[in-house]
C-alpha cells in the first residue's frame, strides 16, 4: 500500500462520517460513503462542504450510495462511523470485510472494546480502532486503538497515514473509553452535574476550561457537538464496563428523551443557528 490510501469507504455519514470522509478527500483519497437512505446520502456532501469550505477537490473525490457492495473491493481502508451501537457496528464490520477482503478494517469508535468488535471481522490482524475528534477538520489527534490480535504492521501502516492526514498518532492498548473517551467523557459528565445542580450556566463552565485550562473546546460545547444521544450511550457503556463515576447524570437522560441532541437537532446546551455553524 502507499503513503496514503488511494481509496476509503466510510460507512456512516453523520456528523463523524463526514468529517472523516471530508479529511480522507481533503488528503488525496478516492472516498465512497455510505449512508442507510438517498435522503441521508444526499446530505454528505452539503456537511463536507460546511467542513471543508474552502477545498473543491476534496467535493469532487466524494461520492455516496446507499449499497455497501459499491465499496471497490480493491479498497485500501474501510472505516466505519455508524452509531455507538455494539451489534450494530459487528454486523457493518463483518459485512465491509466480505465486500472489502483486502482493505484495513477500522472502527471510530469512541468507547466500544476493539477485541469485541475484532470477533466478528474476518481478519483481525489487519483491524483496529482509528477514532478521530470532532470537529475533525480542526483536531489534531487520531488514537488508533489495537486488540491483541491487530497486526504490528497494520499499526504501523496506520501511523504512516495518520502523518498523510496531518494529525498525530497516539497509540493505546484497547481498554473501556481507552484513554481519550475515559478521561473526556468524565469532564463532559462533571460538567453536566454542575449545570444540574445550579452550580454555572453552560457558557460559563465552558469559558473557564477554555481560558482557565486551555481547553479548545468547552466540555457541554462539545458534548453539544458530538450529539447528546452519543454521549448518553458512551456512558451508559462505560458505566456498565467501569463503574458508577460515569453514570450518565439525569439532566443527560432528560434532554435526550426531550429530544434535545445538541447542534444536529438545534438545540442542547446551547442553541444554535439553522446553518449549525455558531452556538450562542
Amino acid at each position: 500500500m502507499t503513503n496514503h490510501p488511494r481509496h476509503v469507504t466510510i460507512i456512516g455519514g453523520g456528523t463523524m462520517g463526514c468529517g472523516i470522509a471530508g479529511l480522507m478527500a481533503a488528503t488525496g483519497s478516492t472516498v465512497t460513503v455510505v449512508e442507510v437512505d438517498q435522503a441521508a446520502a444526499g446530505r454528505v456532501a452539503e456537511r463536507v462542504r460546511r467542513e471543508w469550505p474552502d477545498d473543491a477537490d476534496a467535493l469532487a473525490r466524494l461520492e455516496t450510495t446507499t449499497n455497501l457492495s459499491r465499496t471497490p473491493p480493491e479498497a485500501d481502508l474501510v472505516i466505519e462511523a455508524v452509531a455507538e451501537d455494539a451489534k450494530l457496528k459487528a454486523d457493518v464490520l463483518a459485512a465491509a470485510g466480505r465486500v472489502a477482503p483486502h482493505a484495513i478494517l477500522a472502527t471510530n469508535t469512541s468507547s466500544i472494546a476493539i477485541g469485541r468488535l475484532a470477533q466478528a471481522v474476518h481478519a483481525p490482524d489487519r483491524f483496529l480502532g482509528l477514532h478521530f475528534f470532532n470537529p475533525v477538520a480542526k483536531s489534531a489527534l487520531v488514537e488508533i486503538v489495537t486488540s491483541e490480535r491487530t497486526a504490528s504492521r497494520t499499526v504501523e501502516l496506520a501511523k504512516s497515514w495518520s502523518q498523510r492526514w496531518q494529525r498525530h498518532p497516539v497509540v493505546v492498548r484497547d481498554s473501556p473509553g481507552f484513554a481519550t473517551s475515559r478521561l473526556g467523557v468524565l469532564l463532559g459528565l462533571e460538567a453536566i452535574r454542575m449545570v444540574e445542580e445550579g452550580v454555572a450556566e453552560p457558557h460559563d463552565i465552558d469559558t473557564a476550561m477554555v481560558l482557565g485550562y486551555r481547553h479548545p473546546i468547552g466540555p457541554l460545547r462539545l458534548t453539544d457537538l458530538v450529539g447528546l444521544d452519543i454521549r448518553l450511550a458512551i456512558a451508559e457503556y462505560l458505566s456498565g464496563e467501569l463503574g458508577d463515576r460515569f453514570a450518565p447524570p439525569r439532566l443527560l437522560r432528560e434532554k435526550v428523551a426531550a429530544g434535545l441532541l445538541g447542534r444536529k437537532t438545534g438545540q442542547g446546551f446551547y442553541t444554535w443557528t439553522s446553518r449549525a455553524a455558531n452556538g450562542r
